[in-house]
């Protein structure tokens, strides 16, 4: 080891500094490693494959195709609808449903006894535990012509509805609000647990009513957790296939086929592979929008 002048210690240099660096990234290799096979090789074969016509049956090779398959999605009327659905289905269920419910449930539970917590917790955690196709079929039994609901409202003397014939976008929402409130239940009561109780009770020896202090104090003080939770909470909804395809398989028509649906048919069942791949993509573009969006929206501290 070197002195400089003073007759400090001098960092080491040259080799020495390498086989310390070497030595220290060695435990990281095979995750590295896998991480390069296992998820960064495929995702750059399915960008490949975006750009080619690659079929499923009927071609004996595929060739480069550049930016037709994206060109051929933003002319195609299904992609489209697709789009819209998939943010309808976004905005009802993830933003306002699973959002609002899951603070609404913490901040009754924070209030509310032992045994009543106990229970609201369980039921809540129960639905998000299950399967996603056990939680579609569920559901299916509930919005079908003769199923629960409808048997609730001819015991109400009111008017009956084939719900996912009429109204399937609403219902598929509906089912994922119900399935995946809880995941925002535990991040708000975590986040809520953390507000000083000095401040809530000042607030209210002030005066302040229950929606000025959800205003001015809770929503506020939770901000991050609110915007963690709400890029969780997209980015899973944006994926969800399974749900949806039990209860309706996208129908009737096309009247709740969300983008993960749309992409599926184009690949799988119309054998575009190539097409299905791209729509893959511009369906990881717009999760990575809605990324950028919360993530600007955290960076301004509280």
């Amino acid at each position: 080891m070197r002195r400089d002048a003073a007759g400090g210690h001098r960092r080491p240099r040259g080799p020495a500094v390498t086989r310390r660096t070497l030595a220290r990234a060695l435990p990281l290799t095979p995750a590295v490693v896998l991480l390069l096979l296992f998820l960064a090789g495929p995702i750059a074969y399915c960008v490949y494959i975006a750009f080619t016509d690659l079929q499923l049956t009927g071609q004996a090779e595929s060739s480069f195709v550049g930016l037709e398959n994206f060109r051929t999605a933003f002319g195609d009327e299904g992609f489209r609808n697709a789009v819209w659905l998939t943010l309808v289905f976004t905005v009802v269920s993830s933003l306002v449903g699973q959002n609002t419910l899951g603070l609404a449930l913490a901040s009754l539970m924070q209030r509310a006894s032992k045994p009543v917590r106990t229970l609201t917790g369980g039921i809540v955690i129960t639905a998000w535990v299950l399967p996603e196709v056990v939680a579609g079929f569920l559901l299916y039994a509930f919005f079908r012509r003769e199923g629960t609901l409808n048997a609730v409202l001819d015991a109400l003397h009111l008017p009956r509805q084939d719900w996912l014939f009429t109204l399937p976008i609403l219902a598929v929402s509906f089912a994922n609000v119900w399935r995946g409130t809880a995941f925002s239940m535990l991040v708000y009561s975590a986040a809520l647990q953390e507000i000083p109780r000095e401040v809530t009770e000042a607030a209210q020896v002030d005066g302040a009513g229950g929606w000025r202090r959800l205003w001015h104090i809770t929503l506020p003080m939770i901000r991050r957790s609110i915007g963690t939770n709400l890029m969780l909470n997209t980015l899973q909804t944006l994926s969800v296939f399974g749900l949806i395809w039990v209860m309706t398989r996208g129908g009737p028509g096309d009247k709740s086929q969300t983008l993960p649906l749309f992409m599926y048919e184009q690949a799988f069942q119309n054998s575009m592979i190539g097409y299905g791949t791209a729509v893959a993509l511009l369906l990881l573009l717009v999760g990575a929008l809605f990324s950028v969006l919360y993530l600007r929206l955290l960076r301004t501290e509280v």
